[in-house]
């Protein structure tokens, strides 16, 4: 009797495990048989997750179905009546109804994506986009079918991209007449059996999409050093070796969670659609705006998704970048200003450009000379030919004298949006309506109210910029501002500890995304740096410029041999000196034509060793080299393929205590800005030849 009853008990458990093992289409589990699944192994655990993904991919809906049974249930005998059956599930209509966008490959290096509407796919890593059908969006790019394809970077450094299926105009057509004129679409681009799969899953408003294998020499060079191949793809192990990993893992992809894609708030999205109206609507001239707030609450990511979505209106936007340690389109601390026409689809080491105007400040912050940083954007800000919008970029600096100076900047460059984020996570910062603005005292502006009682006028402090010809007849009236308060739920893994190492990597690798370029195009392989011709420079065809510090006449080689460099153009003519090296006295304030890398000097030959991807037409201007505080990477020096013996510029022996090896000795820096903290630079021993 007494095993009978424990028959009875032991019944309705087994018939429950069972169900689960077998996946039927209703997956109900009990309290009893969920404490058994969490004694299973992680092997077992893999199986039944497996099986469980495969019925609801079936059409089972245990996750919604499948929370408790009732304990009068679990303990009925197997002689008891049997409960009713619950109802099926609807079988899936269409492609619409599948939990996760279907991937089939495409051959080597391709796989298709079927994208329902209003459905995305989160993925990891680099890779070339055709929309074949309907319309689809990245990073707030449209892509639609019929256009060129466009390279996407998606980086474990930032958030993840998702390809999301957006809504178009359908024509009045039936279903097999769309379906008729989908299989021509994409006769030229599938086989027979890739077209019958998909029209197999196709319903009027989904969005067919091709992802191809993409190798550029810059994202090479990048994954070549030791330490950075993580950036795009991570590997991990995987128990589920499938069709679709196969195909992504051949096109460099990996499939990432939702929740790992960029998500913008509620109150992002409304402030870009209402800019991008202002925009195209062109009532009031272009708009300039300008984007401010603390660190790490998304002002860059939002900054890109703007220009994406401007794009899709307009030809062009243009750029003014006055963050000076995270900058978008070149090297780190440099003040420029660019035309962009393409849409950027990565972070900004994958997207390198050259710039309409720039100029090299030298340094990642400017605490130390706020008033050389005023004068340079003012320089750079009087090439703005006001023909497009204008978005800038500005510094997380945004507590004491740094939200005094970003005073000065709207008083100065007069913006007529002013996007101001703010978060949880970051400090307090005031609202910058335009009454706040004209009530408070900039480090180097004064208030309405104070302009009133001193007679001090906004042209003594916009005196020096030059605008064209047209627009000095009809001077620019610095009206008020509209604030538009951005509320940022940007989710980001940097505290106050590992900040600054975490931004120095986003430094790191803007410098070898700009090296990248020197770089021979795909399918060449990868030459190193030691590896490529440099240019030969004498010494009396070019000024010198140590920015950052003050270095004795007879160090200064030493200082800018294996350093980055500025190449610069001044205006006054260094020809006529015999030999050389031409020092400057003080740092000029000119146009920056690009960036290389002293790798030698000749001091025989009088010749500097100069490695740079600028165009020999362009260096036939450089007369000047400007030395900052932006270190070349250590990988360069250390993770160089093909050396032998001693690695040149790097010693295991160095003494700080020597003059010069410190960077506070002989720093140019003020009294009070001594007590920041700045990162050192590699233990580098720099020889001359």
């Amino acid at each position: 009797m007494a095993d009978s009853q424990l028959l009875l008990k032991r019944g309705p458990f087994r018939s429950t495990w069972l169900r689960a093992r077998k996946t039927r289409t209703q997956l109900v589990l009990s309290r009893r048989p969920r404490r058994r699944l969490g004694t299973l192994r992680w092997c077992g655990r893999r199986r039944l997750r497996r099986r469980l993904l495969q019925a609801q991919a079936a059409g089972a809906d245990w996750r919604e179905s499948g929370c408790l049974v009732s304990r009068a249930a679990t303990r009925r005998p197997k002689t008891a009546a049997p409960s009713p059956a619950p109802a099926a599930a609807p079988a899936p209509s269409g492609p619409a109804s599948l939990p996760i966008p279907p991937v089939r490959p495409a051959g080597p290096g391709r796989a298709l994506v079927l994208l329902p509407l209003e459905q995305g796919f989160t993925f990891s890593g680099i890779c070339r986009v055709t929309c074949l059908y309907g319309q689809v969006q990245v990073f707030g790019f449209t892509i639609s079918q019929g256009q060129p394809p466009q390279d996407v970077f998606s980086a474990y450094t930032h958030s993840r991209l998702t390809i999301n299926a957006v809504h178009y105009s359908m024509p009045e057509k039936s279903k097999k007449e769309m379906k008729r004129e989908a299989r021509a679409l994409l006769r030229s681009h599938l086989n027979r059996d890739d077209r019958c799969w998909l029209m197999k899953n196709f319903s009027p408003l989904c969005s067919i999409v091709m992802l191809e294998q993409l190798k550029t020499p810059t994202v090479n060079f990048l994954v070549s050093h030791p330490g950075l191949s993580y950036v795009f793809v991570q590997e991990s192990p995987t128990f589920q070796i499938n069709s679709e990993h196969v195909a992504l893992r051949s096109v460099g992809i990996r499939r990432e969670k939702k929740k790992n894609g960029l998500r913008l708030t509620e109150s992002a999205l409304s402030a870009m659609e209402e800019l991008v109206t202002v925009s195209c609507e062109e009532v009031d001239g272009c708009p300039v705006i300008l984007v401010c707030g603390s660190q790490d609450v998304g002002k860059s990511t939002f900054n890109r998704y703007l220009i994406n979505q401007l794009l899709n209106s307009i030809s062009c936007v243009d750029y003014l970048e006055c963050d000076l340690g995270q900058t978008e389109f070149t090297p780190p601390g440099c003040i420029s200003l660019l035309n962009i026409t393409e849409p950027v689809l990565g972070p900004p080491f994958t997207h390198q450009r050259t710039p309409q105007k720039m100029v090299y400040y030298g340094k990642p912050a400017c605490k130390n000379n706020c008033e050389n940083y005023i004068e340079i954007i003012k320089y750079v800000f009087s090439s703005y030919k006001r023909e497009s919008p204008l978005i800038i970029n500005t510094m997380g600096w945004v507590s004491d004298k740094g939200l005094l100076l970003l005073i000065d900047l709207i008083r100065l460059l007069s913006p007529s949006h002013v996007v101001q984020f703010s978060s949880g996570r970051s400090k307090y910062m005031p609202n910058l309506t335009p009454d706040y603005v004209d009530d408070m005292d900039g480090l180097y502006t004064k208030s309405k109210s104070r302009v009133r009682d001193r007679g001090f006028q906004l042209a003594e402090f916009t005196e020096s910029l030059e605008f064209a010809d047209e627009e000095k007849e009809s001077p620019v009236v610095f009206t008020g501002h509209k604030l538009i308060c951005v509320q940022s739920d940007f989710a980001f893994r940097k505290t106050p500890r590992n900040r600054e190492s975490h931004n120095k990597v986003l430094r790191d690798l803007a410098v070898l995304g700009y090296l990248g370029q020197l770089q021979p195009p795909v399918p060449k392989p990868l030459c190193p740096l030691h590896g490529l011709t440099p240019y030969q420079v004498p010494f009396n065809a070019v000024a010198l410029r140590i920015i950052h510090a003050d270095v004795a006449p007879t160090h200064i080689l030493y200082a800018v041999n294996a350093s980055w460099v500025g190449l610069c153009k001044i205006l006054d003519d260094v020809r006529g000196y015999a030999n050389g090296p031409i020092l400057l006295a003080q740092t000029p304030i000119c146009d920056c034509l690009g960036f290389g890398i002293c790798r030698g000097i000749d001091m025989e030959k009088r010749l500097y060793h100069i490695l740079t991807p600028v165009s020999p037409e362009e260096l036939r201007n450089v007369n000047c080299l400007l030395v900052g505080a932006i270190s070349i990477p250590q990988c360069v020096f250390k993770s160089q393929h093909g050396l032998e013996g001693t690695i040149p510029y790097i010693t295991t022996d160095y003494n700080f205590k020597l003059p010069g090896a410190s960077e506070k000795i002989g720093a140019r820096e003020t009294e009070e800005a001594r007590e920041e903290k700045v990162h050192p630079k590699p233990k580098l021993y720099r020889k001359i030849n």
